[in-house]
């Protein structure tokens, strides 16, 4: 609130506020400060000023130079600054015509004779000042002490800074540029207030400016200001339209407080949108960090793909390398033996062309004729070509990846509204449990431009496991049936649309009731069942046993329900306990292999099931008695009990599944289903 309270001239709390025809306001002395001097004869479009006001601060011979007829508007010219940067004017520039100039709105309005008393008084504004000053100079502490801040001794008006005296001679010293600033003590600061309305004072009503000690009486709907007795008398508002002052003080509090309620809302969107904006600087900068290392890991494995490749080609290289060198090494050392061989040869012919024995050469001459055209015939077929050349014909072509690379860049979207959907938010006032059910509503705040197709909500198993799928669907609103009673789910969504699959909403808890509230299931009754008092009450039409279940099914926990027996004729022997919900509904529970059950009548009892009887005990049933069934899931067992007595052993162990409460009666019995009941404690170790 502090800025509707401060001048916009001065920068400091209104001190002796004047209402501009604006509806702005500003301070009386910083009003003398920004009258300007218009050229005579210009007329403003703006009104001129005019309302009733309890000032009488101007000297009306010093201020002769006001006039009915001049007016025009004011331009700024070069002066001094305020601390708010607004240009302010010496007094002694007021001349002949003049006009004033809004701060806010820059509306010019040319002052009457009546100068600045021709505007109204804020005294409202002024009550308001003062109560806040009030509020403020009750144990000012220094804002600028690290540890256990003292009360402030001094407020620097410029800073707007309490100070106590060793951080002000620290911080700031009355030296330098600092020495222009004004201190003062913090309970006649401009912050405080030097001129306090003491709490309890009543503030005087509200007097006629042209009639002097004349209160306001009426208020004039035309001119939008209060009048008096005597204003009404003078003709001027005659034929406006006149209402009671304190049947428009009340109606336009009535209009200004309907005006705050649509504020109000408003402000509060804002607040949400804000906390959005806060909240996406934080995703911002954790989806940053996250394409910053998506984008490493990219570009690494683009780098080891080429590390790998080029370690291909360089065995590729160094094979053919080898094969180069084994040709040449292999044509060298034939060579080499071929030329020793030629060499001897030539120096044996070399010495048998040295002797004299005409018979012995012709003897052995053709055979080595023979040898010398065989061998150089053999000289002549290639074999002095090498096999291999020095060059490598491997040609590696880079220009195609080269180019790649350096193309290398993000897909842009082609439209910048094609993003995957915000988070949704869970609207918490919407989340509910009831019994083992529970209900989700969410919505999206900032709608994408590429539409939402639907939503994905995702719920753990109840002991903090793995999130599994349980809707998918347009739906904003989602009820899960068939949870674990007495279990905390964690919950989630998200949305998706063709662009993909947007981030997670905030996970909410969600706990089950502690203990199970349901009724007898009409829908999977037997014909014969007949279910009143809100499918909570019994009975049949039949002599035969039928079978009717309860709406809850368990799997986890421990769960404990009564029956009350309402009417018992002719000694009937019904059952009681759990079922798969496939059992067989037209004979006793517990004959087939998908119930287990206590049949009671007036002396005795049976475990039975899979149409076994065991542990008969003695003690029955009779109109008013209750049966009660614990199922411990935890324990995997089932234990029936009499009037809150515990009836024979542990019934059964070893159960797993899912099971369903049930009875079965005949036409001879009525019972009524209690719920919600506690476990009892008297609970026999087998």
């Amino acid at each position: 609130m502090d800025e509707e309270l401060k001048c916009p001239v001065c920068g400091s709390l209104f001190k002796d506020p004047i209402l501009l025809p604006c509806s702005h306001n500003v301070c009386l002395a910083c009003a003398r400060n920004i009258i300007v001097q218009t050229p005579e004869g210009e007329t403003p479009p703006q009104s001129r000023a005019s309302g009733n006001s309890d000032y009488d601060y101007l000297d009306m011979d010093k201020m002769s130079m006001y006039s009915e007829t001049d007016s025009g508007y004011g331009s700024y010219t070069p002066c001094l600054k305020s601390p708010n940067g607004i240009r302010v004017f010496p007094p002694t520039l007021v001349h002949r015509h003049c006009s004033i100039t809004c701060p806010l709105c820059h509306r010019s309005v040319s002052l009457d004779e009546r100068g600045l008393r021709g505007f109204p008084r804020n005294r409202l504004l002024e009550a308001i000042v003062s109560r806040y000053q009030q509020s403020r100079s009750a144990n000012v502490k220094c804002q600028l002490c690290d540890r256990n801040p003292v009360d402030a001794t001094v407020m620097c008006e410029q800073c707007d800074v309490f100070y106590c005296t060793p951080c002000q001679q620290r911080c700031h010293p009355s030296r330098g540029p600092l020495a222009k600033h004004r201190l003062l003590p913090p309970t006649q600061s401009p912050a405080a207030g030097s001129q306090q309305m003491p709490a309890g004072t009543i503030r005087k009503q509200g007097t006629c400016a042209d009639h002097d000690m004349e209160n306001f009486s009426m208020y004039c709907v035309n001119c939008k200001t209060p009048v008096c007795m005597k204003c009404l008398e003078g003709g001027k508002h005659g034929s406006h339209d006149l209402k009671p002052l304190a049947a428009m003080w009340k109606q336009h509090k009535c209009q200004l407080s309907q005006a705050l309620n649509g504020v109000s809302d408003k402000a509060k969107d804002a607040k949400e949108f804000l906390m959005q904006l806060k909240n996406m600087l934080q995703q911002i900068q954790e989806n940053g960090v996250e394409f910053e290392a998506c984008l490493v890991a990219q570009c690494d494995a683009l780098i080891e793909a080429l590390t790998r490749q080029k370690a291909k080609l360089l065995t590729k290289v160094t094979k053919e390398r080898e094969y180069k060198l084994k040709v040449v090494r292999d044509q060298i050392t034939h060579c080499t033996m071929k030329l020793r061989q030629t060499t001897g040869m030539m120096e044996y012919c070399l010495e048998v062309i040295k002797e004299n024995d005409p018979s012995g050469f012709l003897q052995i001459s053709d055979a080595l004729i023979k040898r010398v055209t065989s061998s150089q015939d053999q000289w002549v077929k290639g074999a002095l070509e090498p096999k291999v050349g020095p060059e490598f014909d491997l040609t590696l072509n880079t220009d195609p990846l080269l180019q790649t690379i350096l193309q290398l860049d993000f897909i842009q979207s082609k439209v910048e509204s094609a993003t995957v959907p915000p988070a949704p938010l869970l609207q918490l006032e919407k989340c509910c449990t009831r019994n083992n059910s529970a209900t989700l509503a969410w919505r999206v705040t900032v709608p994408p431009s590429n539409p939402i197709e639907g939503y994905i909500l995702e719920l753990d198993d109840g002991n903090g496991g793995q999130y599994r799928e349980v809707y998918v669907g347009k739906e904003t609103v989602c009820t899960v049936d068939g949870l674990h009673f007495n279990s905390s789910y964690n919950a989630r969504v998200k949305a998706y649309n063709s662009t993909g699959v947007g981030p997670y909403s905030k996970t909410v808890v969600l706990k089950t009731s502690d203990v199970a509230w349901f009724t007898f299931d009409p829908t999977s009754a037997h014909r014969d069942i007949m279910l009143t008092n809100e499918n909570r009450t019994v009975s049949c039409n039949s002599y035969d046993d039928r079978v009717v279940l309860g709406t809850a099914a368990f799997s986890k926990g421990v769960h404990y329900w009564e029956l009350r027996v309402d009417r018992y004729d002719n000694h009937p022997d019904p059952a009681f306990g759990v079922a798969r919900i496939n059992t067989m509904k037209d004979m006793m529970l517990g004959k087939d292999d998908k119930a287990w059950a206590m049949y009671v009548d007036n002396n005795r009892s049976w475990f039975m099931h899979n149409n076994s009887h065991t542990n008969r005990a003695e003690g029955g049933i009779s109109k008013g008695a209750t049966v009660g069934i614990l199922l411990d899931l935890n324990k995997y067992t089932l234990t029936f009990f009499i009037n809150k007595e515990q009836h024979g052993p542990v019934a059964f162990e070893n159960l797993e599944g899912v099971f369903m409460p049930a009875v079965s009666i005949n036409r001879n019995v009525q019972v009524t289903l209690l719920t919600g009941m506690e476990v009892p404690k008297n609970i026999k170790q087998q």
